[in-house]
């Protein structure tokens, strides 16, 4: 089981790769803890999340192409971006590090919740923030990159 967690923009999360399958997740992360099913009328879309509550970080599968996986949410302090820990970070670090890598901010918002949203469009990437300090991570492919959707978070 995988305990050095990578983001790896536009490909996957540590040794799974966007497209695979929860057979193939399981064999990198062990069992989840706990399964979901989401689904969006408006948007849609539907998906499987593998929630590894402990580990900080749960996967999501599009149900409408084969539950491939297509995107991650994370949390787990330990995570690298590239070389750095990430949620080591501040806001302009981040946004510094994603540059030096030919990523540009793409946007940025305050939520009506209290968390900062940075979006760095061209990396599938959305970080948030509170009170100045990194709280979570989204990523995932880019819709019509493969041959199934991103689901937006």
């Amino acid at each position: 089981m995988n305990s050095n967690y990578q983001i790896n923009l536009l490909k996957g999360f540590s040794d799974l790769i966007f497209g695979q399958s929860m057979a193939e997740a399981e064999k990198v992360f062990g069992k989840a803890e706990e399964i979901q099913e989401l689904n969006d009328d408006i948007l849609e879309t539907s998906c499987t999340v593998l929630h590894y509550w402990d580990s900080g970080f749960s996967l999501f599968f599009d149900n409408k192409h084969s539950k491939k996986f297509s995107s991650v949410e994370v949390d787990n302090e330990e995570t690298l971006l590239f070389t750095s820990k990430v949620f080591e970070l501040k806001e302009k670090e981040l946004i510094g590090l994603m540059k030096e890598n030919g990523y540009a901010l793409s946007d940025s918002e305050q939520q009506e919740w209290g968390e900062r949203r940075l979006s760095f469009d061209e990396a599938c990437l959305d970080c948030y923030f509170e009170n100045g300090k990194l709280t979570s991570i989204n990523f995932g492919i880019i819709e019509g990159r493969d041959t199934f959707d991103f689901l937006p978070n």
